[in-house]
């Protein structure tokens, strides 16, 4: 994904409510793999098992 559209993805990401949070992060298409990792990296890390639950 071009620089420029991830971070739209990334501000919304960071505005979003958790269920919103795992939305973007199991169906935006075109991300590389920095890209998830940041994404995951701005996830809160008390809510990790409901992305882990999500993605099962």
């Amino acid at each position: 994904m071009q620089q420029e559209q991830f971070e739209k993805v990334l501000e919304e990401f960071n505005q979003a409510d958790i269920d919103k949070k795992i939305e973007i992060y199991s169906t935006t298409q075109g991300l590389n793999e920095e890209q998830y990792m940041i994404l995951l990296r701005n996830f809160p890390r008390d809510q990790i098992k409901e992305l882990e639950k999500a993605l099962a």
